[in-house]
């Protein structure tokens, strides 16, 4: 992971991807927002304009034995199209177990408001968040 460039995580979900970036640091992961397939690209591709991206970290869906399903090859395509719009960028699967449960206790305890938790793509772009703190946190002695 390059210094002074940031990671950028998804959360990919069947109608919407939520996105999320490090700090240049790597410290700190914010949410983004989420996004259809055509507009998160390029949200991306912007991003990535505007300063360096090193790293994507994609939630990966698998269930809480291990097993894989429709999920986890929705995510593999996604993964595709990451490798050939933005090649040069490595891409991490990361461990997505029980992260939109974990988005709906956090917006509670921070007070959010029930209509404002209830926005789906709130919950996803959370995640992403969650799913990109989660790998800054493991990876901190790397930086």
């Amino acid at each position: 992971m390059g210094n002074f460039s940031r990671i950028l995580a998804f959360d990919v979900g069947h109608k919407r991807t939520g996105l999320a970036q490090s700090d240049p640091m790597h410290i700190i992961a914010s949410p983004i927002g989420a996004f259809g397939e055509g507009e998160l690209f390029e949200k991306v591709a912007a991003i990535i304009a505007a300063g360096p991206v090193s790293h994507f970290v994609v939630g990966w869906p698998i269930g809480q034995q291990g097993q894989r399903g429709a999920s986890t090859q929705r995510v593999e395509q996604f993964v595709k199209k990451l490798n050939k719009r933005f090649p040069g960028i490595e891409v991490t699967l990361v461990d997505e177990r029980f992260t939109s449960v974990m988005a709906k206790q956090q917006m509670i305890d921070s007070g959010m408001k029930k209509k404002k938790r209830q926005q789906k793509g709130i919950v996803d772009a959370t995640a992403a968040c969650i799913i990109l703190q989660e790998f800054l946190d493991q990876n901190s002695n790397t930086r």
